[in-house]
């Protein structure tokens, strides 16, 4: 019975303390005190520090947490610091540009395509065109804290420093110029650094000074095409300028439509866009309305160019009509809900524009049979007028030989017979009538 009762009782002393260090009795018997293993919390400073436990021990568990504490931290770091990136980046309008340099590319290529050089010419493009819109963005921070749509960018929101921005545009800048100047040639790495320039130094200021603007904006927009086509071929030739013109003349319906939607949110900001001094927008909308029509002689300059088949001209006719009819119905009626689909159809147009380049496009060797066929033809041609130059000029000779003899009196079968087979006889003399 007493044995019960102590048990009980040494029971009751570990269940009422079980963290207790001390030297427990039960059954009489003196046991040593066994570590419990949560005396040693996460919070504990031994377990920060990295230290073993008083009797010698290490808490792996512990330990294990900890990294996973210190490697969830820098995930999230990282995280933080990528999308940071690619907003500074405005990744969808740099991938926009990559498209239509990679197609300048593929134009540019002819018949044997170097993929290589093609996703070379790629990641440069895109480097670039990181760093021009991070330095944009850094330029004008104070003009985006002000717009509901740019306010919650990074630099505006505070997300990021701008020393840590403008490290990040200069860096990708010229490691794209770089690669494009290594893998490609100095020319497209030239027009590279150009646009580069023209946009975050020109473009970027001129926003805030003078309308313009937009027209400048559609250079650095147009030339792109022509870094891949010059990336491809090492040169700039002038069936080359199809795509740039197209973009260059695009791009003015596409701004226009988006500064009329936006017009008040770039009042706001400080922005001299065409659209604010133009209160009812006849003028914006015709403007588009000009360019749109301008695209119209594309497809066939490009068929006669020898770029594309004649499929191209009929479906690059029927799109351009397609955007100029919505441009048409924004100068009609001028709202916000006919900007909006004009701009959906400026959107349109660009991608099913440059996937008809590539579907239809002439690769370099029928190209070359093409000329080779001309070259053909005027080699024919020549020899044919060089024959009928011989024989002009063999009838010529044959009319001076005529005329020559036709001047001379004929001599009489006695004179020919007196000099050959009466060789004493003297030879008639002839006198001129």
């Amino acid at each position: 019975m007493w044995r019960r009762s102590s048990l009980s009782l040494s029971s009751k002393l570990l269940h009422s303390n079980p963290c207790n260090p001390l030297v427990s009795t039960s059954y009489g018997v003196v046991r040593t005190p066994i570590p419990i293993p949560h005396l040693y919390s996460a919070s504990s400073e031994s377990f920060n520090l990295g230290f073993p436990k008083p009797d010698g021990t290490v808490d792996l568990s512990s330990v294990a947490v900890g990294s996973v504490a210190r490697v969830r931290q820098v995930a999230d770091l990282a995280r933080h610091y990528s999308r940071c990136y690619w907003e500074l980046s405005k990744a969808r309008l740099s991938m926009l540009v990559v498209a239509t340099s990679g197609t300048g590319f593929v134009l540019g290529s002819g018949s044997a395509i170097d993929f290589t050089g093609l996703c070379w010419t790629c990641a440069g493009t895109m480097m670039v065109a990181a760093s021009a819109s991070s330095l944009n963005q850094v330029f004008e921070i104070n003009n985006d804290a002000k717009m509901k749509r740019t306010r919650k960018r990074p630099l505006p929101s505070g997300r990021i420093t701008i020393p840590h921005a403008v490290t990040w545009a200069s860096s990708v800048g010229v490691a794209g110029t770089a690669l494009l100047a290594s893998k490609a040639n100095m020319l497209a790495a030239g027009l590279a650094a150009s646009n580069l320039i023209l946009y975050a130094f020109v473009y970027t200021p001129l926003k805030q000074i003078h309308p313009v603007n937009t027209w400048v904006g559609a250079v650095v927009g147009a030339i792109p095409p022509l870094l891949g086509w010059a990336a491809a071929s090492g040169q700039v030739s002038l069936n080359g300028l199809i795509l740039p013109a197209a973009l260059y003349f695009w791009q003015i319906p596409h701004f226009m439509a988006l500064a009329y939607m936006c017009r008040n949110d770039y009042a706001a900001g400080g922005f001299r866009m065409f659209s604010l001094a133009d209160a009812s927008g006849r003028r914006t909308a015709l403007v588009a309305l000009r360019n749109s029509l301008y695209l119209i002689p594309l497809g066939y300059l490009a068929y006669d160019w020898g770029v594309t088949s004649g499929w191209f001209c009929l479906e690059s006719s029927v799109l351009t009509l397609a955007i100029s009819y919505a441009a048409f119905s924004f100068y009609r009626d001028r709202t916000s809900q006919k900007a909006r689909r004009m701009f959906h159809a400026s959107l349109l147009y660009l991608p099913v524009f440059m996937s008809g380049l590539l579907l239809h496009r002439l690769p370099d060797n029928q190209q070359c049979v093409q000329e080779d066929n001309a070259e053909r033809i005027a080699e024919l041609s020549s020899s044919l007028g060089t024959l009928a130059e011989e024989s002009e000029i063999r009838d010529d000779q044959k009319d001076t030989v005529m005329r020559s003899t036709a001047g001379k009196k004929a001599r009489p079968p006695v004179a020919y017979a007196s000099v050959a087979p009466f060789p004493f006889l003297p030879a008639p003399l002839y006198t001129a009538p």
